[in-house]
């Protein structure tokens, strides 16, 4: 590709977005348009830029990478999104290519080794480093039930939640074990429904028991 790669950098560490874009502005296939440590902001720069490529980071305080990349692929199809996180758990892997992201690289990638990944985004092609290459391979041979990914799908907390709904807790007594709001507990639950594709929390909490997340001694 011969024409100038554009580029948004989102990341919340202000050193880390300096560093990138230094390099990347030392290469003359890039050019670095935008930078920002906010998910939200990512997709307004994006809507404004139609960028080539944006360079997405996973955990955010405002909104998560994952969330983000999923608005910028409604905002901006052609917009392709290449992951840079230090997490390589099934949690943030499956639902970031879900959201449309095409390429997964870790933090300890050299600058060469990155810069590499956000041109073959740009080709549309995708790039995986090793440890999340190993887990997509391990998904698609069956050594990890469609169950299984299911469950990565929700966060820790969720899975707090689904387990207290197996164990027959109400929305009050759950806010109550959590010390949060019980308006809280309700959008946890709402969000469990929606990622295990079940109506009701009856069929949470059978669907639970069913796939030996909550033990009997429990």
């Amino acid at each position: 590709m011969n024409e100038v790669i554009s580029v948004i950098i989102v990341d919340d560490q202000a050193i880390v977005r300096k560093g990138i874009r230094a390099y990347l502005e030392s290469v003359p296939e890039f050019r670095v348009v935008a930078e920002t440590g906010s998910g939200r902001d990512a997709i307004r720069l994006v809507a404004d830029m139609v960028p080539d490529v944006v360079l997405m980071d996973l955990i955010m305080p405002d909104m998560d990478g994952i969330k983000a990349t999923r608005e910028i692929k409604k905002i901006s199809p052609r917009t392709q999104i290449v992951v840079l996180t230090s997490f390589h758990e099934d949690v943030h892997i499956f639902p970031a290519l879900k959201a449309g992201a095409n390429a997964y690289i870790l933090k300890d990638v050299t600058m060469d080794e990155l810069a590499e990944a956000l041109q073959r985004a740009a080709r549309r092609e995708v790039t995986f480093h090793t440890l999340v290459a190993e887990r997509i391979l391990r998904n698609i041979r069956g050594e990890d039930s469609a169950d299984g990914l299911l469950f990565a799908e929700l966060t820790e907390r969720e899975l707090d939640v689904l387990k207290f709904i197996a164990n027959a807790q109400t929305n009050s007594q759950i806010a109550e074990q959590l010390s949060i709001a019980e308006s809280t507990v309700k959008g946890y639950v709402s969000n469990i429904l929606s990622k295990l594709h079940l109506s009701d929390r009856t069929q949470v909490a059978v669907y639970a028991w069913q796939k030996g997340l909550v033990q009997r001694e429990e």
